[in-house]
């Protein structure tokens, strides 16, 4: 890979990586569900009108809108108002590397080989380390429903594998159709409508701010370019730089909030991120050996 393309592939890492802190500022007296609805109106409009539609299903729309964009970011917005901090929740959520191989395993019949098999035992002790020693600042709660956005997520990786897609640009935008009305509506039943129409009605400067950042530079401008790279070079060189996602992640909560993850936590998500690059690099070691050429190997799902 060119330099050009290596470096344009860790701007995305930090982009994404950054993404969390960004989220967290927008939740400061905005209600999780609202947040991520408006999200996903800014990223379908104008969007909509000059993205072609991919040539998938309705029905695949819809499944890839339920687990990767309302599920996902439904249960990681509400993760993180729970109290899950930032720099935390983007390394629990790269666990989805970790639940997509099991998932494509049991639903998909996929067989995993014996690093990948690794990789999940790793990353599953990472994760039970990570959530018996959190620090008090890490709410049970939080965690679990990060968990649960990373299952979600992972459920949506094998929904759009299973359609035989690559889930680019045009997934993301034809896919936010299915979105907004149903967040705004979970929104209305969780915080009830008085606070939901408080919010909208209150959209704070950060609010802007944080939505356009997270549709506009972490869902257009990043897939945009992160496709572009898929399609100049084989997935498995590309798709190891996802790996820089959580480094930045926790770095940026430590650099702009001052987040401290305690010794249990930084010693889970060590092992955890040890659990998902040997996933990761198994998987690119396969595609390697058995589809050498760019277009023979598969095209991931990332954030």
């Amino acid at each position: 890979m060119p330099a050009r393309d290596a470096l344009l592939a860790v701007l995305i890492a930090v982009i994404w990586g950054v993404n969390f802190v960004v989220i967290d500022w927008g939740l400061d007296g905005t209600p999780p569900l609202v947040l991520a609805g408006l999200r996903f109106v800014v990223v379908l409009l104008p969007a909509v009108f000059l993205v072609p539609r991919p040539p998938v299903p309705w029905r695949t729309l819809a499944g890839s809108a339920a687990f990767l964009s309302l599920g996902q970011f439904g249960l990681l917005y509400t993760s993180m108002a729970a109290g899950m901090p930032a720099g935390l929740a983007s390394l629990v959520v790269q666990a989805q590397v970790i639940f997509t191989v099991v998932i494509a395993a049991l639903h998909l019949h996929e067989r995993p080989g014996w690093l990948q098999v690794a990789g999940i035992a790793l990353g599953a002790a990472g994760l039970v380390v990570v959530g018996v020693g959190r620090s008090a600042h890490t709410p049970l709660l939080g965690l679990m429903l990060c968990v649960a956005g990373a299952l979600s997520w992972a459920t949506g990786n094998v929904v759009i594998r299973q359609a035989g897609v690559a889930s680019g640009l045009s997934m993301v935008v034809w896919s936010a159709l299915f979105v907004p009305i149903p967040m705004f509506g979970l929104a209305l039943a969780v915080d009830g409508p008085a606070e939901v129409g408080h919010a909208l009605a209150h959209v704070t400067l950060t609010t802007v701010l944080a939505t356009f950042y997270t549709a506009y530079l972490a869902s257009l401008v990043g897939y945009g370019i992160w496709n572009s790279l898929l399609a100049r070079h084989p997935a498995a060189s590309v798709v190891p730089f996802t790996l820089l996602v959580p480094p930045v992640g926790m770095a940026s909560a430590w650099l702009l909030q001052h987040e401290r993850p305690g010794p249990a936590e930084i010693a889970g998500g060590v092992v955890l991120m040890v659990g998902v690059a040997v996933t990761v690099l198994a998987q690119r070691r396969r595609v390697t050996s058995a589809a050498p050429s760019a277009a023979e190997a598969p095209r991931p799902v990332t954030v």
